[in-house]
């Protein structure tokens, strides 16, 4: 999910992220890429922009390996690069790149970050003078660093964006939403299918709760946004959902699929629901929920056949490829911002 926290990348390292986007451009602010001397781990969009990119960071990599163990390490840099004067692509945008060597307080926040991605987080790194940075919980509370963030940067808000501030000073800080994902999914069913829609969405902006009363079934890797609940009672965890989230139900038992939708289309606060099915399947169900009392447009709102319109392949990997097509489509619609329409 978060190539840049979870990369194993032996020896010292440079942590780029982009902190300003304007216009059309490769990543978005927010986006990292973690550098060493040999290797990198996630990307800030590729071509020149990203060559540029890692031609800085190794040669902050050069600079802090001949400064050895020197109390000075090389400062902080924050880079504008004009895509199209300045690189020559087509993107027509300008990014600003902040470069940071993983010193001691770096790694200590990154090693929190990866223990911890399904909540929000702010990384706050001065970019001006000596290094100094603070990682911030939710709710604003100071996790490691030093500073108190209200005194330092009084205009600081929670902002779901990442963005160069400055203090009364004049010092400029890189302030690093590292946000969890908002998409969220109940997957219900450990079967084949099942199976290769979480090895896809182990790559996907997302968290998903893996849902099967057959402990068995699951295997012993997981990705890191992937959590396994094996229970006898599933329908448990549709009422303890949080709203807004998705649903797949793709069990080995028609009758546990008849259960769980029901429980699913009588809440009012569903992001997205998918069955697996036939045209036939949903007719059958729609009637039983229909002659239990639910209301009818959220029983119109299930969306079953599951999948992509025009793609007929039973392949469990092609039916994985369709439906996390599918929801990603709904995500990006659910949880779009006025920053994605600009």
């Amino acid at each position: 999910m978060n190539p840049w926290l979870n990369a194993a990348l032996a020896g010292p390292a440079v942590l780029v992220t982009v902190a300003i986007a304007e216009g059309s451009v490769p990543r978005e602010a927010g986006a990292h890429m973690l550098v060493t001397a040999d290797a990198q781990a996630d990307t800030i969009g590729g071509g020149h922009l990203e060559l540029c990119a890692l031609e800085v960071a190794r040669a902050m990599l050069r600079e802090a390996a001949a400064l050895g163990s020197a109390t000075t390490t090389p400062a902080p840099q924050l880079q504008r690069y004009a895509l199209g004067p300045t690189l020559g692509q087509c993107c027509g945008g300008v990014v600003y790149l902040a470069f940071e060597l993983v010193d001691a307080g770096l790694t200590q926040t990154l090693a929190v970050l990866q223990q911890d991605q399904r909540s929000d987080y702010w990384r706050l790194s001065a970019l001006d003078g000596a290094a100094a940075s603070m990682l911030l919980d939710a709710d604003g509370h100071l996790l490691n660093g030093a500073g108190d963030v209200r005194t330092l940067l009084p205009a600081f808000e929670y902002a779901r964006t990442t963005q160069v501030l400055r203090d009364e000073a004049g010092r400029r800080w890189l302030a690093d939403a590292v946000l969890a994902p908002r998409a969220h999914l109940l997957l219900f069913g450990a079967g084949h299918v099942g199976a290769a829609i979480v090895r896809l969405l182990g790559e996907l902006p997302c968290t998903v709760s893996w849902i099967d009363e057959r402990e068995d079934m699951f295997p012993a890797e997981l990705p890191s946004n992937v959590r396994i609940e094996a229970t006898d009672v599933p329908e448990a965890l549709v009422a303890s959902a949080p709203a807004g989230a998705s649903y797949l139900v793709l069990t080995h038992s028609h009758a546990l699929d008849q259960r769980l939708s029901e429980a699913i289309v009588a809440r009012a606060d569903v992001g997205w629901f998918g069955l697996i099915g036939s045209q036939t399947k949903r007719v059958q169900f729609e009637r039983r929920m229909a002659a239990r009392g639910l209301p009818a447009e959220r029983i119109a709102a299930m969306v079953c056949p599951i999948g992509l319109p025009g793609i007929r392949s039973k392949l469990p990997a092609v039916i994985a490829t369709s439906v996390c097509a599918q929801l990603l489509m709904v995500w990006e619609a659910q949880y779009a911002t006025p920053a994605d329409s600009r």
